[in-house]
């Protein structure tokens, strides 16, 4: 401090002499004179050292986390265990995540990946053992993971540290050979996946193990892991197909659920006899009354001996539900949401004893807002060393995905004023935006997109590339096919099939589908006083309509005329959407499978957009998508 105060010292006096000297000098103004002569560059100076940044953390068998940098250096931080005994050291803090969906920056809305993994290293301080589990969809759903095909997602969750986790059916987005593949994500994950029901139908055998055994101290464990039959046709169904479009992957669908019951009953009963003293099931079933017999608490009410269920899938949020099994037992069921909207914690209260009959299990959920506000969650050296290599692994792809490539001078939104999701069961302006520039760019008389694919908002002001890469973060590639009037009111049908007369209670969503269709050159009334009488195949897609109709109205633009017309069943018509739902069945739409194809997977999902916007709305986004225009009417 010396030192500094003499340097402001003299500095002071040198332009106190400065000033000084003018005044002095002071007298008539004379001409300017000439400039001087530009003088000579100087030499460029040395290349700066190459910047370090974090690699990795890990706890040592010694409780001391040690840092691994880029260089290949260490450095050991110290104890993360507190000097004292831990406060509840007799019991194990299970911490899980639901559908991250590469959620992994903090906000208002969620805690971020920083924001989790310093509640962990709180937590690690406070019991006597943690282990961390995710319930899929943690790798897919942002532009981090689209760009990378999910491997960031993967390296980001090695950093942190999580234990076991399970598949939801985004985990096959990237496709089956990038997921399982001799060098896939699975390979590259620290993370232990387990799945008891995704079957390889060739060998009869799981692809993961069905459980694995914890144990801690006198006390065991089983994590048995559970992915939705829904996957099937939630993800590619023909990444789970040989090239004659037979399955050789399944997922113990069919037979009103029990194929799903028998399975997981024999995954606990073969835990139990391992000898776990506790069933923890790390389960992507969810509890969307869509997705019935399938949910969570199907699964329960037909079974026994899980001890609690750590739920994902319908991203519900349910901090500790009591859910009665085959007999009559209460097994907990919790859910965190989506996108580290709240950290769930399962504790397990041992007593410090091997008696399990006095132990008794809780569940809660830690909200974002609360990690974010305390210092001993989002300040502490964990979630600091997180955010660090967060930023470094950021920098690696945010110069693309800041490149801009639009405007847009509206706000459009998967959302309604209510900040409930609307896409997947009302008619939407980003639906309109998405559907038209399928229609447009591929020069088809129709365009159709499942309200499931439209992800993220578009902001008024610059539209990125990261931007639309989060609307269609999926990678789908568009196609142009012919397809019948009937197909394409059997389509509507199925979109249709869980549509409600209210989208929402002001809180949730209902009747929400991922299959919805938001369309162009169309229109279309949904009578929800109808009961659907769509029937599907045991594997979710579509087979045929048995009953009345719920779709009425249906009318084609004239695009000579520009007015609207009855759809024709038997007339021919050009459709534009994107593979998964015209060749692939995503979401059970099979009744396009065998249409002429005029133009196969030409453009990827996110460029279809950027070129409508540049190419058809002459680089901004206009006020005619600034709301609903009336093509679907719900009644």
């Amino acid at each position: 401090m010396k030192g500094l105060a003499k340097k402001a010292a003299a500095i002071a006096l040198a332009a106190l002499t400065a000033t000084s000297m003018a005044v002095m000098l002071a007298g008539c103004a004379g001409a300017d004179g000439a400039d001087g002569a530009d003088g000579t560059d100087g030499a460029d100076g040395a290349d700066g050292a190459d910047g370090i940044s974090v690699e990795s953390v890990a706890i040592n068998e010694n409780g001391e986390l040690i840092v691994t940098f880029s260089d290949g250096t260490t450095q050991n931080a110290g104890s993360v265990y507190p000097a004292e005994q831990a406060s509840d050291e007799d019991s194990i803090a299970v911490l899980f995540t639901n559908d991250v969906h590469c959620g992994f920056d903090s906000s208002d809305d969620g805690m971020g990946l920083a924001g989790f993994a310093g509640y962990k290293y709180a937590m690690w301080q406070q019991y006597g053992a943690v282990t961390t589990v995710d319930t899929g969809d943690f790798i897919q759903g942002e532009a981090i993971g689209t760009i990378s095909d999910g491997e960031y997602p993967v390296q980001l969750r090695n950093f942190v540290g999580y234990d076991y986790g399970t598949v939801g059916n985004h985990e096959f987005d990237y496709g089956m050979d990038a997921l399982i593949g001799e060098d896939g994500l699975v390979a590259q994950s620290d993370m232990t996946y387990l799945c008891c029901n995704f079957i390889d139908l060739q060998t009869g055998e799981p692809v993961f193990d069905e459980y694995a055994l914890e144990t801690y101290g006198d006390i065991t464990v089983a994590y048995v892991g559970i992915a939705t039959p829904e996957t099937l046709f939630k993800s590619t169904p023909a990444y789970f197909q040989n090239e004659d479009g037979e399955y050789i992957y399944g997922f113990c669908e069919g037979n009103d659920g029990q194929n799903l019951y028998n399975r997981v009953q024999e995954s606990v009963d073969a835990a139990k006899e391992a000898g776990a003293d506790y069933v923890v099931a790390i389960s992507h079933l969810g509890i969307e009354e869509g997705s019935e017999p399938y949910r969570s608490t199907d699964l329960i009410a037909n079974t026994t001996g899980i001890d609690a269920v750590l739920d994902g899938h319908s991203h519900s949020v349910v901090e500790s539900d009591a859910v009665e099994n085959a007999d009559g037992e209460e097994v907990l069921l919790s859910s965190t949401g989506t996108k580290f909207a709240n950290a769930g914690k399962l504790v397990i209260d041992t007593n410090g004893t091997s008696d399990t009959s006095d132990d008794e299990l809780t569940t809660e959920l830690i909200s974002a807002e609360e990690v974010n506000a305390d210092p001993d969650y989002s300040g502490n050296v964990m979630a600091y060393l997180t955010e660090l290599y967060l930023n470094s692994v950021e920098v690696q792809y945010q110069s693309l995905l800041n490149e801009v490539v639009g405007k847009s001078s509206v706000d459009l939104s998967v959302s309604g004023d209510d900040g409930v999701r609307l896409v997947r069961n009302r008619e939407t302006a980003i639906g309109n935006f998405c559907a038209d520039a399928y229609r447009a760019v591929m020069g088809a008389d129709i365009g159709l997109v499942n309200g499931g694919g439209i992800r993220a908002d578009i902001p008024e002001g610059d539209v990125t590339y990261g931007d639309v890469i989060n609307v269609h973060p999926y990678g789908n590639m568009a196609c142009l096919v012919e397809a019948t009037g009937q197909q394409i009111l059997d389509a509507l049908e199925l979109g249709s099939m869980n549509t409600m007369s209210e989208a929402s209670d002001g809180t949730n969503a209902l009747g929400e589908s991922g299959g919805f269709l938001q369309v162009s050159g169309l229109r279309y009334t949904i009578d929800t006083s109808v009961e659907s009488t769509v029937e599907l195949a045991d594997d979710g897609s579509f087979m045929s309509v048995a009953g009345e109709r719920r779709v009425k109205d249906v009318q084609v633009l004239n695009s000579e005329t520009g007015e609207y017309e009855d759809i024709d069943p038997e007339a021919t018509y050009t459709v534009a959407s994107h593979n998964y739902m015209l060749k692939q069945g995503g979401d059970g739409y099979t009744m396009f499978g065998g249409c002429n194809i005029l133009l196969d997977e030409t453009l990827i999902d996110n460029q279809v957009l950027i070129n409508y916007i540049n190419d058809y709305l002459g680089g901004v986004i206009g006020s005619q998508y600034s709301a609903t225009e009336g093509r679907i009417t719900v009644e």
